[in-house]
């Protein structure tokens, strides 16, 4: 797998829980268009004539963009660039900026596959959470998307909100899978250092949900969306059959990705980079002709490994005899004696030669994942 991913910075509004890099303006968009196409420019000059098997629009807002500018970039992209014949092509929308024409539109431009910021359709769990839309906006996107030719959408929802209850988490839960969405993200509210939300927490204008309570949200997600013939492939992700983002596995399984736009990180081989997190700078240096790389770093072999065992636990599984030809390791062997009690209580599966959690695995898989990295690099 090798991925794309392209950084829309522009929001109508900034979700104060959001700590990714956003402005709320749309008046640059014009020269933002023209600045990207620079970047994938620059970035071409490098490409080695490997296919790309996923590419990803986030953000940001990107169906703030008009689909044909949209068109523009991806038209551009595959002037450059190899993509498969079935490559998945992933844009975030938000409930409140699309119709049926700009949908149109981005399925004409090549779009494939939609990724609507629902998060809850209760009005006041919308307004905490700064979200433009209403909840008659996400069913009238999703029937609108239908409508444009998409057969593969995700919608996100967020628990574990301020003020939410299990029976307003269990109602979002039945007006979502009501939708049909082929996806669901599925995560709890994490107040993330540096946001709007994350100060009210210290000034104690936000108390957040009991821990015990989140875990009970949590239970009743995966035991809900299994039930209605979701399958959990990771800590936060269900998806019918099939229907699994191509673009998040590249992340999970380490395989890498190439990224363009203000705060865009890319993986290629054993060297992560990261771009200016300001539009004026990651613009300047791309007019000028340069990379706007604020930095970049190389892993050693045992950073690859500790990402590789923590990365593949918190999705669909670590496979033994991949662990075996890349990091010569016996993992079975490294794990023990806490495989076999991770077994025994239920929280991981070992069958074919691939360890991965379970349902209840899934619920404590940052403490499993951070020892088995541990022991697998010790």
């Amino acid at each position: 797998m090798f991925g794309l991913y392209l950084h829309i910075p522009f929001c109508e509004k900034k979700c104060s829980y959001c700590d990714f890099y956003s402005i709320e303006s749309t008046e640059h968009i014009q020269r933002f268009v023209e600045t990207l196409k620079r970047e994938i420019d620059l970035r071409a000059a490098t490409y080695d004539g490997t296919a790309f098997t996923s590419v990803f629009f986030g953000g940001g807002t990107p169906s703030l963009l008009h689909p044909d500018e949209i068109m523009v970039i991806t038209t551009l992209l595959r002037s450059h660039f190899v993509f498969s014949d079935d490559c998945e092509w992933t844009m975030e929308c938000n409930p409140g900026t699309v119709t049926l024409e700009r949908l149109e539109g981005y399925r004409r431009s090549g779009i494939n596959r939609l990724s609507f910021g629902v998060q809850s359709f209760q009005p006041a769990e919308l307004e905490f959470l700064d979200r433009i839309h209403n909840a008659d906006q996400a069913a009238v996107s999703m029937h609108l998307a239908r409508r444009a030719g998409f057969d593969n959408v995700n919608m996100d929802l967020m628990f574990a909100v301020p003020g939410q209850t299990i029976e307003t988490l269990r109602d979002n839960l039945r007006r979502m899978i009501e939708l049909q969405p082929d996806h669901i993200s599925a995560y709890s509210l994490i107040y993330e250092h540096g946001t709007p939300l994350y100060a009210d927490l210290l000034k104690g204008r936000v108390t957040p949900l009991p821990e015990e309570v989140d875990a009970e949200m949590y239970h009743l997600v995966i035991s809900t969306l299994r039930q209605h013939g979701y399958h959990q492939y990771e800590v936060s992700n269900f998806a019918r059959p099939g229907r699994e983002c191509r673009h998040n596995l590249t992340y999970w399984h380490g395989e890498p990705y190439l990224s363009v736009g203000p705060s865009a990180h890319g993986f290629l081989g054993t060297t992560r980079y990261w771009n200016y997190r300001s539009l004026s700078a990651w613009t300047d240096h791309v007019m000028k002709g340069a990379l706007p790389e604020a930095n970049h770093e190389h892993l050693s072999a045992s950073d690859l490994l500790t990402e590789h065992v923590f990365l593949h636990l918190r999705a669909d599984g670590l496979r033994l005899a991949e662990v075996q030809r890349r990091f010569g390791l016996d993992v079975r062997q490294r794990l023990q004696p806490d495989l076999t009690y991770w077994i025994e209580a239920g929280f991981v599966n070992d069958h074919n030669d691939v360890l991965s959690l379970t349902a209840e695995g899934y619920r404590v898989c940052d403490e499993i994942s951070s020892k088995a990295a541990a022991r697998m690099a010790g």
